[in-house]
Formats: C-alpha cells, sequence, structure tokens
C-alpha cells in the first residue's frame, strides 16, 4: 500500500542519530507495496483482519538475471492467524523500481486453493531463473490446512504449476502443517527442496498458536526434480519422540559438493521460550538420507516487549535464519538470544562453522549493543565472501515514553569471516510498532528478507504506516 505521512514525532529521527553516531546512513528505502491485490476480499472467518497491512516478507535475485529479483509477502494480516493470502512484487532493475503486486494462488481469495488464509511466504530461485514459491495455506473455520507450491517462468509476474504437496483436511483433524520453506538447487536447474514441521496431537488441532503445546513435530520434506511440475512424497528427515518439535526449518545448499543443511529450532521439555535448541541436519545424497540432528547452541530467548510497557511484540524468537558462502561452504546462523544481556532481553546471535558442520564458534553478539532488544535477524553472503546481518532494534525508546514505540531496521557487516562485525548502516526508520498489527503481540513477521547480488545486499523488509491505522505496514527494499 502507498505510504502515508508518518508520525510527527518521528520525522527526521534517522538523520540526527547518524550525524550524531557517526552511522552512514542509507539511501531512502523503495516502496514495493503499491497496491492490494485482496482489496475486496471478504473470505477468512472469525477473527480481526488489517486490511492493506503487509507483514513477513521473503526475497530472492535470480541468479540468471541479477536484475531481477522477486519478492513476496501476507497480505492483509488476520489477527489470529495468516492473512486474505500471498502477494508477489518483481523489479527488472535490481531493486530500483517493483512492478504492482500480484495475488499469488495460494487461497481463494487469489482464486486459487480454496483455503480461507494463507501464511509464511517463501520464495527461491533456481539457476535458470526458474522461481519455486510456497505457502501454508489453512482454514480458519474448520481444520482443513495444506501445504502448496507454485512457480515463476517469468521473473515473478505469473505463477502457475499449482501444486498441493502435503494436504490434512477433515477429518484427520490432529495434524497442522507449518513454518514451511523452499530452497532452490544453485547448481542443478529444476531442482529444489521443500522443508517444514507438522504438528500432532492425538485429537484437535493446535493452530499452530503455541508450538510447544504440540504433542509432536517432526519435519517433513519434499523436491521437485522437474522445475516444479511435480513434487515427491513428503517423507519425514527429523523424526522427533513424544513432546519434541523443530520448528523454522530451512535448507541451504552446499555448491561445490552439493550438501544440504537443513537448520531448524528444536523444542525439548520443559517447555519454555528457553527450550530450543539451534540444531541442523545434512544429506549429502540430495535428501534421499539424512544425519541425526546435531546441536549448534542453545536458543536463549527470552521474547520481546515493549521495554516500557511490557507490550508482546511478535518476532522470529524461535526461528534461527541460515547462511551459506557459495565460494567456500562456510556456515552461518543467526537468531535472537538473551544470553549477552544476563537473560533480559533479546539480542543478536550468531555461529559460523567453516568445516561443514564439525565445529561451530561460540555464540557471537552480532548487533551493537545499546541496552534494548534487537530482534528478527537475517544473514547472507555476497560474492565477495563478505557476511551480512541485518534486524531491527528499539534503540529510539526514550525512558517512559508509553506513547510510541520507535523502531529502527540496521545492517552491520564482516569481512574477517564472522569473527567481528562492524560498519553498521542504518537501513530505515524510526516507524512506531505500536501501529503494526496485532497477531499474539505487535507483529511486522517473523522473519524479513536479505539477499546478496554479486557483492552488494538486497534488504527486502516491513515498515509501519506511523498512526495510520487504515494502511498499517508497507513492504520495502534496500537496494
Amino acid at each position: 500500500m502507498r505510504r502515508n505521512k508518518p508520525d510527527a514525532r518521528l520525522i527526521g529521527l534517522p538523520l540526527v542519530f547518524a550525524i550524531a553516531a557517526g552511522t552512514p546512513a542509507w539511501a531512502a528505502p523503495v516502496l514495493v507495496s503499491s497496491s492490494n491485490p485482496f482489496a475486496t476480499c471478504v473470505i477468512g472467518g472469525p477473527g480481526t483482519n488489517y486490511l492493506n497491512a503487509e507483514v513477513e516478507p521473503w526475497v530472492a535475485v535470480n541468479p540468471a538475471n541479477p536484475s531481477n529479483i522477486i519478492g513476496v509477502w501476507q497480505q492483509d494480516r488476520w489477527s489470529n492467524g495468516g492473512a486474505h493470502g500471498l502477494a508477489a512484487a518483481s523489479s527488472f532493475d535490481g531493486g530500483l523500481t517493483w512492478t504492482k503486486p500480484v495475488a499469488q494462488p495460494f487461497s481463494a481469495c487469489a482464486g486459487g486453493l480454496g483455503y480461507e488464509r494463507a501464511s509464511d511466504p517463501w520464495v527461491s530461485i533456481g539457476p535458470d531463473g526458474t522461481a519455486y514459491s510456497v505457502s501454508i495455506s489453512f482454514n480458519q473455520s474448520n481444520n482443513n490446512n495444506a501445504v502448496a507450491a507454485a512457480v515463476s517462468k517469468d521473473g515473478g509476474l505469473t505463477w502457475s504449476n499449482l501444486s498441493v504437496i502435503i494436504a490434512n483436511n477433515e477429518p484427520t483433524v490432529q495434524f497442522f502443517n507449518d513454518k514451511e520453506s523452499v530452497t532452490a538447487n544453485p547448481v542443478k536447474a529444476g531442482v529444489a527442496y521443500a522443508v517444514w514441521d507438522r504438528l500432532e496431537l492425538p485429537n484437535g488441532n493446535p493452530y499452530a498458536n503455541l508450538h510447544t503445546a504440540a504433542f509432536r513435530g517432526p519435519t517433513f520434506f519434499a523436491k521437485t526434480v522437474d522445475g516444479g511440475l511435480t513434487w515427491s512424497s513428503p517423507s519425514v528427515i527429523v523424526n522427533v519422540p513424544s513432546r519434541q518439535q523443530t520448528i523454522g526449518n530451512q535448507i541451504v545448499v552446499n555448491s561445490q559438493n552439493g550438501t544440504l543443511y537443513d537448520f531448524f529450532n528444536l523444542i525439548t521439555p520443559p517447555f519454555s521460550k528457553a527450550a530450543g535448541k539451534v540444531a541442523f541436519i545434512k544429506s549429502t545424497d540430495d535428501g534421499a538420507t539424512w544425519t541425526k540432528p546435531r546441536i549448534i547452541a542453545g536458543l536463549e530467548t527470552v521474547s520481546v516487549v515493549d521495554p516500557n510497557t511490557g507490550e508482546p511484540v511478535r518476532t522470529g524468537d524461535i526461528i534461527p535464519e541460515p547462511a551459506i558462502d557459495p565460494a567456500t561452504g562456510q556456515l552461518y546462523v543467526v537468531w535472537q538470544d538473551s544470553r549477552f544481556s544476563g537473560g533480559l532481553f533479546d539480542e543478536i546471535a550468531l555461529s559460523t562453522s567453516t568445516d561443514g558442520g564439525q565445529t561451530w564458534s561460540a555464540p557471537l553478539r552480532v548487533n551493537t549493543p545499546r541496552g534494548r532488544p534487537a530482534f528478527n535477524p537475517s544473514v547472507r553472503v555476497n560474492s565477495a565472501g563478505t557476511v551480512a546481518v541485518t534486524y531491527y532494534d528499539f534503540r529510539d525508546l526514550a525512558p517512559g515514553d508509553t506513547t510510541i514505540l520507535p523502531t529502527n531496521y540496521w545492517r552491520t557487516t564482516s569481512v574477517d569471516g564472522a569473527k567481528s562485525f562492524g560498519s553498521e548502516l542504518h537501513l530505515a526508520g524510526p516507524f512506531d510498532m505500536k501501529t503494526a498489527p496485532n497477531a499474539e503481540g505487535f507483529f511486522i513477521g517473523d522473519y524479513a528478507g536479505l539477499d546478496a547480488r554479486g557483492a552488494a545486499f538486497l534488504p527486502f523488509f516491513m515498515q509501519t504506516n506511523s498512526g495510520n491505522t487504515a494502511n498499517r505496514t508497507d513492504v520495502f527494499a534496500a537496494p
């Protein structure tokens, strides 16, 4: 949606801060969500719908044409899960300008699958330019849900080959498929991998709202070898016992030897936010067999709240984000962690491996410490081997101010293989997080997009339109 005038109290603060702290300012972000393809849709079931509110963006650069970039997001977020549908927009000039958003065929509002809502957008592009996108599609009025996929052959302008990878519809009410992602093989055209967790209860449906209440949550895997025309039958690749689950599964691929790594949060009793573990499995035979899970570190999140009011802010606090250096195979993973603050608030932790996951570095704090929460990290490695991490934080919140929650977006980089980070760059903000949709807290998504474009990086993220409740959020790129 078109950006509206921000809250007057926030105008000028990024520039003032940049001058005062010596932090370089980024060029103005480019608006991506210029219109709403679901503006007239009324499907969705019970709950509060935030019309024109976009959340949870993801982005991919086309390796066959790096000027082409595809971004996806949830459009019209519901308070109790999902959105009217998933939208996509494309750039053909490296992110400077974007096409009008189009509906992806994953929900009834899009005229595609008949599910009332869609969630968890993801996109990845193969070496031939084929774009793969996936969705969690589900009903709020009953227990029907599915993981679906579609492809684009024209840079994201149109989406076809709609496939249901797995569906659990009534009467199989004890299953809910959740938090899927898709990864295109970077060297094998036509090959892509989808992973997700499936929450299982003896009866009833957890609706993916309280993940740790799931009776069991194994990881499922499927792949395509024909450019998304067909997908393999789903198989379990992390088979957890009773009262354990995975979440946030993402695959990265070693371009040199073909090894697949699936990273996730392994949640075990006793249940709390700090019960998670950053973990991974790997496959050396293109997904046919996988190792047992290996633990990288504890995921010691305490969640995110407004430091002055205690109001919840829903973030990706249980979602680790991985990356791989395409030239060397060095692995990186970032997550939210409170260990650096003594358990007081979340910051950004990173661990790296130079030996294919055999050993991992001790968690390193990536964000500049400011005594405030930092959250929703993303990580990527460019063609020069530089590592970039993006994140939000609340550093501009004044003590005692309960009226607004000023939020900024940052990028920091490492040129020494993540031994240290610096050159913090201000990408966007401050904007008022309290304008965001409320979905178990102020919510702009469990993740934000970031990709490398040669030696450059392309952040793809959300901002609120401070104070504008008719158009609470928009998607932006920082080319």
